[in-house]
């Protein structure tokens, strides 16, 4: 261990401050950035601590520099400097600390540095109590500042997508990369499976390059999609015998009357509820005809449904009558067995998108709570339903209607291996019980205030010093909080395109960038 008073390799010096709030002067010719990562050593240990704001210090009055710069300015002499410049004017930082390393252990810091102790600059070997877990999920490399460091970041992805997960950024800043980087890397992992809703059909890869090129593709990945599936990927049809009424919930309004109906009809009539409710059958409990006439409409619309003049249903979209009986198990089987489900929801409305997810996302709980009770559930992977916009299903106006499956599963699904995976720009229309209850929030770029507030106030570790870091955050670059780190991690996301460019170089896969930018 080296004389925390050597200056070796110093690039600051701590001169004075508090607990959670040092301060120190940066040495000249050096350079430091927010976000950076420092180390302070001491004998039977070393301190990791980051930057959270920097400004100019002076020795010389406020007064006298406003003079001097006008003199300046003004072509009064190319240099009016008092003494030496590196003694006088400096950059000063302001520190917390994030964790201390004892004997290769990671600990919670509990006390000051050294006065006047000297830091420097990140190395790797100084991470070395990083360790890569049994269940890995790769999120990106560990950053100091803009400087990338040769570290792989790896969580128990298990208990990340179990408990929970929000991924909050302003667009442009790699939500999307970000999510196929993940996908990319557990395709392949028997621990878990995702559920992906894909509103822009940018997962599966029809004219790029991304997750049907992964070398476990053709047995890990099922794509389904109504418009024209290419060869491998599944026609996307639901009959409308799997749906129950509460699958409406969180993707239609239904007035209390209304929901009343639609649950009167599932109980006399089952799995032929809908058709029958759609001709007007009858059942014990009388309904206003302009009741019934708003569910009607309702149905036929969202659901791409007609009725002719013999009274025949027939199906214009997704949803059918004869197909599509066995689509959900099929789903279901496809995620017990750790495969990625990717389904193409682009061409659908808003509305048609939820209640897809919605069916799909209750049968796997449904199903999942009842190995839970039969004692199978701990044998079964994790399940990862990643919802993009989130709040459309488990924000604060959704949620004002009623709970939904989403909103269930993020209060209860950690009990049955079932997760979300939230992506939104907007995370302050999320309920802060629900936003408390993702215990890893991987923050990309955010530019709004409010919405960086709401994140920081739920985070797993305290953030409150991180508003100008988190607003500072570039494209790729992101802070990972979690009850599975050590610290408030900051990362760097690799582009989706050059991440997996060497992991393709595989025989018998395909090779082809055309498609890449």
């Amino acid at each position: 261990m080296k004389d925390v008073n050597s200056g070796v390799d110093s690039v600051a010096q701590i001169i004075s401050g508090r607990f959670g709030e040092l301060l120190v002067r940066k040495k000249s010719g050096e350079s430091l950035e927010l976000g950076e990562l420092l180390v302070a050593e001491s004998e039977d240990s070393y301190t990791i601590f980051q930057v959270y704001d920097l400004k100019y210090g002076s020795q010389i009055p406020q007064e006298s520099l406003e003079l001097m710069s006008g003199m300046n300015l003004e072509g009064y002499g190319e240099s009016l400097e008092f003494m030496e410049p590196e003694l006088r004017n400096y950059i000063l930082a302001s520190l917390k600390s994030v964790v201390t390393i004892s004997k290769g252990v990671a600990k919670t810091p509990k006390k000051l540095p050294a006065f006047f102790s000297r830091l420097r600059q990140i190395k790797k070997e100084d991470l070395d109590f990083l360790s890569k877990p049994e269940k890995p999920l790769f999120l990106g490399n560990v950053r100091s500042g803009t400087r990338i460091l040769p570290i792989d970041v790896y969580l128990d992805g298990e208990g990340v997508f179990t408990h929970h997960v929000l991924i909050p950024a302003t667009t442009g800043r790699g939500k999307s990369n970000l999510v196929k980087t993940i996908a990319w890397s557990v395709l392949d992992k028997d621990y878990c499976s995702l559920l992906i809703l894909d509103p822009h059909d940018e997962y599966y890869g029809r004219c790029a390059n991304a997750l049907k090129d992964h070398p476990n593709a053709s047995g890990k990945l099922v794509y389904y999609t109504p418009n024209s599936p290419p060869p491998g990927a599944v026609t996307l049809k639901i009959n409308i015998e799997s749906l129950k009424p509460q699958h409406f919930d969180g993707a239609i309004m239904f007035s209390e009357p209304q929901k009343e109906a639609l649950y009167a009809y599932y109980n006399q009539y089952s799995k032929e509820w809908i058709e029958k409710l759609i001709l007007k059958e009858p059942v014990p409990v009388n309904f206003r005809d302009e009741t019934l006439d708003v569910v009607i409409r309702r149905l036929l619309y969202n659901l791409d449904l007609k009725v002719n003049e013999e009274d025949e249903i027939t199906c214009t979209g997704i949803f059918d009558t004869q197909a599509g009986k066995t689509t959900i198990d099929d789903i279901l089987h496809s995620l017990e067995s750790s495969k990625t489900v990717i389904i193409d929801t682009s061409t659908l409305h808003g509305s048609q998108e939820i209640l897809v997810g919605s069916i799909v996302a209750a049968k796997a709980f449904e199903t999942y709570r009842h190995y839970r009770q039969t004692g199978g559930l701990k044998e079964k992977p994790v399940i990862s339903v990643i919802l993009e916009e989130a709040p459309r299903v488990i924000g604060k106006e959704a949620l004002k209607v009623g709970p939904n499956i989403f909103s269930r599963i993020a209060r209860e699904g950690r009990k049955f291996k079932i997760g979300l995976t939230a992506i939104t720009q907007l995370p302050s229309l999320i309920p802060k019980e629900i936003l408390a209850n993702m215990n890893t929030k991987i923050i990309l770029g955010i530019e709004m205030a409010q919405e960086r507030q709401s994140v920081i106030e739920c985070a797993s570790q305290d953030l409150s010093t991180d508003d100008r870091n988190i607003a500072s955050l570039d494209k790729g670059e992101a802070l990972v909080t979690s009850n599975f780190t050590k610290f408030a991690m900051p990362i760097y996301i690799p582009l989706f395109e050059e991440y997996i460019k060497d992991k393709m170089k595989k025989p018998g896969v395909q090779r082809d960038f055309s498609g890449l930018n």
